[in-house]
């Protein structure tokens, strides 16, 4: 990986990070989420008429994708409804890598050297010992912690799928910013109109919560956006799994936004996990 690719991928990642943050912030988890995005209609529809379509080879991958993103927007409210950005955000994060190393294999033939699967490890091991760390388990009754567990790492295997998947589909694409835009094109919608609909009798509630957040929404739905566009990019320059293994750096930023925005304590554990992700994204480098 080239370190121009490398910058990319990192940046991407703090995007990633801060509008994950934003939903953690928000009273209703699954509004935000939805609300951030389905407001990437909007954002899509300029990108598209630059860009173009993205090639036809490429659109039941998209479909596929758009699909399972669904379950991933339920889980993903639902890990921040129960446990901290510090628990939940990591261990959705850093279960994915080795998945999708192991999907790409399977799927794509794309084979990594010894030291990058050493670097995808580490780097898991320090995602995971991060999201383990006692400051981040501050997670109100077992129950809720079992929750907020339990959605978090069928989020990991969900992320795990889309991952390989639009890695193979942007690739057939021709276009990266086609591709990424067609996805946020419907991305949102379906699971807005699903979370409207389980609120028989508080929708006009739901609709004034949401008139007054889609301002700050908008600039998640530009972070969330532009975070995946350059991970998908950066598929068509290296391998996808270490492209999704250094997008999971993004942990390190929102430990950081989760201490000094969202009053979430920043341990011994958090720094060691924060030692072991640098020492996974250098073996990658070097891998």
């Amino acid at each position: 990986m080239s370190v121009p690719v490398l910058l990319a991928v990192l940046c991407g990642a703090f995007l990633h990070a801060g509008w994950n943050a934003f939903i953690k912030a928000g009273q209703d988890k699954a509004l935000d989420t939805a609300l951030v995005h389905s407001l990437g209609f909007f954002v899509a529809i300029p990108l598209l008429l630059v860009a173009g379509l993205p090639e036809p080879a490429a659109w039941p991958y998209m479909a596929a994708s758009l699909t399972i993103h669904l379950g991933y927007y339920i889980a993903l409210a639902g890990a921040y409804k129960y446990g901290d950005l510090g628990l939940t955000y990591p261990l959705m994060r850093g279960s994915a890598p080795l998945l999708v190393a192991l999907g790409s294999l399977a799927f794509i033939g794309e084979a990594l050297s010894s030291r990058a699967w050493i670097g995808v490890a580490v780097l898991c091991v320090g995602v995971v010992t991060l999201g383990l760390s006692h400051s981040a388990m501050h997670v109100e009754g077992d129950a809720h912690r079992g929750k907020a567990l339990g959605f978090a790492l069928a989020n990991a295997a969900i992320i795990a799928i889309y991952t390989v998947i639009d890695g193979i589909g942007v690739r057939l694409s021709g276009n990266a910013t086609a591709y990424v835009a067609g996805l946020f094109l419907f991305d949102g919608i379906p699971f807005l109109l699903l979370v409207l609909w389980r609120r028989p009798g508080r929708r006009l509630a739901a609709l004034a919560y949401m008139k007054g957040r889609w301002p700050v929404a908008l600039m998640g739905t530009v972070a969330s956006l532009g975070s995946y566009g350059i991970a998908l990019w950066a598929m068509t320059r290296a391998p996808v799994a270490v492209v999704a293994a250094l997008r999971e750096t993004s942990v390190l930023f929102a430990a950081l936004i989760g201490t000094l925005f969202l009053r979430e304590s920043f341990g011994w554990q958090r720094a060691a996990g924060t030692l072991v992700i640098l020492a996974g994204v250098m073996a990658l480098r070097l891998g």
